[in-house]
């Protein structure tokens, strides 16, 4: 079954398709085969033993109803000479003629001597009654009836017995043809048998041999499934921190800012900044350059954990956090949080001017969106604040509200009133 490993699915389908049809193909040969030799036999059942007894039949009723009778009316002086000659020959005639087609079957061997007797006796008979016809009238009366009677009741034994001969051979035939006809019935029900358990047994294993390439390719998608998310993750993902790229806040922002818009809920951009990283890494290299952006990023990870917060690293030392359905309160929170848990990882930074660890900046921006807003709003004035927020003395957060065109003209609005 190796082979059938081999073929692929669509191999495997025409493979199962081809050996059902020659299945099928073999059926019906052995059907026909077996049914044209149930004809022969039946053929020779009939035409062997029941037309011969049909035959033999008639010619006992042409002696007993034509014969007899057209012999004891000439007897009588009930018909004229020649109308007895002309129905005894007429008689003859089909004697002769069904004997003749009796002899043309099929005869046994052991049956050819007592045929070869009973035309003898046929003919001994037949012209019995033609002489008998031939003679003068009065001695065609003068003939016994006695005698006539002899020569019919001697040829009716004599073809009763090849008749009861014939019955016997019709019997053996026919419990020859049942044997026969049990055999083929049996042969033709072991070959449907074997090939339908064939057809199965291949059937089988082609659709267990497809089950499991089925099972391997639903496995093998999985897998690509699986490799295709990481393949999509590490695209979307900075492979030093673990947070989103830069390209991944190009799609999120995008999408957000678009649903901000639709629900005017409240959006706001974070903007961070390790401060003075450039003399960090100089200082201490860049494998510990490294490690505090890592230090960073966990930071901000752990404490951004809400399903509409955002983390991201934009490049360098620079980060950026996108909140969404928030509040101006919880954006202050949250900045001023990021800031005291970063210089609380104690992270020394001997070359910084503002803290010997180290330390970020932020700059936020805010706001309630709708349709006005501008889509770099939001990150053109997060980063004006990051650096208000540097120019400040760093180690800290400004946050600027951002108004759009919609909410100035409500404002207006209302000072007028």
């Amino acid at each position: 079954m190796n082979f059938i490993k081999t073929l692929k699915l669509k191999s495997k389908l025409v493979f199962v398709f081809i050996i059902i049809i020659i299945g099928l193909i073999i059926i019906g040969l052995m059907g026909g085969l077996n049914l044209n030799l149930m004809k022969k036999n039946l053929d020779s059942l009939y035409f062997g033993s029941l037309v011969p007894v049909v035959e033999l039949n008639r010619i006992l009723q042409t002696y007993h109803s034509k014969l007899n009778i057209v012999m004891y009316k000439a007897k009588n002086s009930q018909m004229d000479k020649d109308k007895v000659k002309s129905q005894i020959k007429s008689a003859i005639d089909i004697i002769e003629k069904e004997w003749k087609n009796y002899e043309s079957h099929f005869k046994r061997d052991d049956e050819l001597k007592y045929i070869q007797y009973t035309a003898t006796e046929i003919k001994n008979v037949n012209r019995y009654f033609l002489d008998t016809v031939n003679l003068d009238k009065n001695i065609v009366q003068d003939i016994s009836l006695e005698s006539i009677e002899r020569q019919i009741t001697h040829i009716d034994k004599v073809i009763k017995k090849l008749i009861d001969y014939e019955v016997e051979v019709a019997k053996y035939d026919r419990k020859n043809f049942l044997k026969l006809y049990d055999s083929i019935l049996f042969q033709v029900g072991s070959i449907l048998v074997m090939v339908i358990f064939g057809i199965v047994v291949i059937s089988y294993y082609v659709f267990k041999s497809i089950q499991n390439d089925q099972t391997a390719l639903e496995l093998t998608t999985k897998k690509l499934k699986r490799a295709n998310k990481r393949l999509e993750n590490a695209s979307y993902t900075d492979s030093l921190t673990g947070l989103y790229n830069r390209r991944y806040f190009n799609i999120v922002y995008d999408r957000e800012l678009k649903r901000a818009k639709r629900t005017n809920s409240y959006i706001a951009f974070m903007m961070l900044d390790i401060d003075y990283f450039k003399q960090y890494n100089d200082t201490y290299g860049h494998i510990e350059g490294d490690f505090a952006l890592k230090s960073v990023a966990k930071v901000l990870q752990d404490t951004l954990k809400r399903p509409g917060d955002f983390v991201f690293r934009l490049g360098g030392e620079e980060f950026g956090i996108l909140l969404t359905d928030t509040s101006e309160s919880n954006c202050k929170l949250m900045a001023n949080e990021v800031c005291d848990l970063i210089r609380a990882r104690e992270i020394r930074h001997e070359s910084s001017k503002v803290n010997q660890f180290v330390t970020i900046s932020i700059g936020v921006a805010g706001c309630e969106a709708d349709e006005s807003l501008n889509e770099d709003a939001l990150i053109t004035r997060a980063d004006e604040m990051l650096y208000e927020a540097k120019e400040s003395g760093r180690d800290r957060y400004c946050m600027s509200t951002y108004v759009s065109k919609a909410s100035i003209k409500e404002i207006n609005q209302e000072d007028n009133i």
